[in-house]
């Protein structure tokens, strides 16, 4: 395991304090907050999520909620109207099925609306220490650019993988790392290979 031991060593050097980026106080705003980052950037949720969750800061508000208003506060973020008729069902769901509150399993997690795999490892592991490695497009493409996962493996398979190249105590770590390594380095137009400790094992450097 070569490889993997100079990844970790690789992003501990790079990014020793990757964090999760979508700004959040408890699992429901995280749950809300990663729902609503499909096809649009972390930052662009956080310059909304902090008027939503001041006006609806738990499930029972959001389940009970004037899906218009929702909407305006959303707006900048896209796909607005779905999106907020998604989180509205969602908190509706919480509280009828989990009495208002985000389960810590994944069966339960990934029964929600709009809940996949990937939504649901990033609740397991930030918010309940389940190791999970959740797959988004930075993970995908450093997975596939450092070797890690071929060209046309799809999330489950590159999720598979990730988990048989690192120990399960680091999967959320290095989760985080790869985000913030897909996202400021190893970007997916003009990555930044200068100083980049992969480029022996990276096929876009090739």
């Amino acid at each position: 395991m070569k490889k993997s031991k100079q990844i970790i060593e690789g992003l501990d050097r790079l990014f020793p304090d990757a964090y999760c980026q979508l700004n959040h106080r408890n699992s429901f705003e995280l749950l809300i907050a990663v729902v609503l980052s499909a096809q649009t950037t972390d930052e662009r949720v956080n310059s909304v999520t902090g008027e939503l969750f001041s006006k609806y800061s738990n499930a029972k508000k959001l389940a009970n909620a004037d899906q218009e208003d929702v909407e305006s506060i959303i707006r900048p973020i896209g796909l607005y109207r779905m999106k907020a008729k998604n989180i509205i069902s969602l908190a509706k769901v919480l509280v009828d099925r989990f009495h208002g509150s985000v389960p810590d399993n994944r069966e339960d997690l990934e029964s929600l609306p709009g809940v996949g795999r990937k939504t649901a490892n990033v609740i397991l592991s930030n918010c309940f220490d389940v190791p999970a490695f959740a797959v988004d497009t930075h993970v995908s493409r450093v997975s596939k650019r450092l070797q890690i996962a071929d060209e046309n493996d799809d999330v489950d398979k590159i999720e598979e993988k990730l988990m048989n190249s690192f120990p399960e105590e680091l999967w959320g770590k290095l989760h985080h790392q790869f985000i913030f390594f897909g996202r400021y380095k190893c970007k997916a137009r003009n990555p930044e290979c200068d100083g980049c400790p992969f480029t022996d094992i990276c096929t876009y450097f090739e």
